[in-house]
């Protein structure tokens, strides 16, 4: 049996779980909290009063933390852009409505509400260039991304299991901040999103584990395929008016460096807390190639973390075209 046939064949054995994945991991849409619960309500008669308040609270925020702010708010509204690719994956039957069809329209659905939430305090902020941020999403769209997973299930489920828990830790740390700066507002909405994150981080996650029960050679080489060629964050493609594709990426991750809202070693913690959830040094009955998968996963960490030490972030932050200077 072919690769391609071996893969649907392992995505319809794990959607006979869907409903209890959905059930676990994903939250009924009259239960779960929505953007208008933690912005000030335009039907209050007190609404100018509050949008004051989150402004002046705003003034205090520095330079850095507006980037990190701004920039994972872009990240969270090219939305469209993953809900697309992820339903092109094979075992992803959009047309039937099949179960995987389900769950990725339901994640989206989650997804969506942290860039609503984020936009719109923003805007109401008074501290960030709003054309400028809108021209960024507007290119990130545009532009897209590749992640370098093809089709192959394997391969994504292993970049959302990353890619959910660097969210994870990105939208809490920027809680901490917030909080520390005195914007508790801010700071509950960014620990909001933030547990989103993580449940979705459990779901993806939870979805390899199952593979490397069924399929352990082949999981352990898409594992090995998306390390070896590094975990690209899905605003890698980010640019500002005017600039060329990818241009803003380096200077928005060096912001997140600088504050300690994502760093290098991050990424490392990351890899390993994926290596051991996965039990990847317990596994048995590998092809000899798996085995070599395995041998260079287990190493992995180690050698990223002396290459990340070695890492300099520049000491003064760019400025971007998204950020009043009157915050600098």
């Amino acid at each position: 049996m072919s690769i391609h046939n071996i893969r649907l064949e392992v995505m319809q054995f794990l959607e006979k779980k869907i409903d209890s994945f959905v059930e676990e991991f994903l939250i009924p849409v009259e239960k779960i909290w929505q953007p208008s619960d933690l912005l000030p309500d335009s039907e209050n008669e007190n609404f100018l009063e509050n949008v004051k308040e989150l402004r002046e609270i705003a003034k205090d925020l520095p330079y850095d933390f507006w980037v990190v702010l701004v920039g994972d708010t872009i990240t969270e509204e090219a939305l469209p852009t993953y809900e697309s690719w992820l339903m092109n994956v094979e075992g992803v039957d959009q047309e039937g409505r099949n179960g995987w069809s389900k769950w990725i329209r339901q994640w989206t659905g989650e997804e969506n509400r942290h860039g609503d939430v984020l936009n719109k305090y923003l805007y109401l902020s008074g501290r960030v260039n709003m054309k400028e941020v809108e021209q960024t999403t507007h290119h990130l769209i545009n532009d897209g991304f590749d992640i370098g997973t093809g089709t192959d299930p394997y391969k994504n489920f292993v970049y959302t299991s990353f890619q959910e828990l660097a969210t994870y830790i990105s939208h809490n740390r920027v809680a901490l901040l917030a909080k520390k700066y005195g914007d508790i507002k801010l700071s509950k909405m960014c620990k909001l999103i933030a547990g989103d994150e993580m449940r979705h981080h459990m779901a993806y996650s939870t979805f390899v584990k199952n593979i490397f029960e069924v399929d352990p050679s082949q999981m352990m080489l898409a594992f090995q395929h998306m390390m070896k060629h590094k975990i690209t964050m899905p605003a890698h493609f980010l640019r500002e008016s005017g600039q060329k594709i990818s241009t803003a990426f380096e200077q928005f991750s060096d912001s997140a460096q600088r504050i300690g809202v994502y760093t290098a070693q991050d990424y490392v913690e990351i890899l390993q807390k994926l290596i051991d959830k996965w039990e990847i040094d317990k596994m048995t009955n590998l092809t000899d190639e798996a085995e070599k998968a395995r041998d260079f996963l287990m190493k992995l960490p180690q050698r990223m973390a002396k290459i990340s030490e070695r890492l300099v972030i520049p000491e003064t932050s760019h400025i971007f075209k998204w950020v009043q200077p009157a915050t600098v």
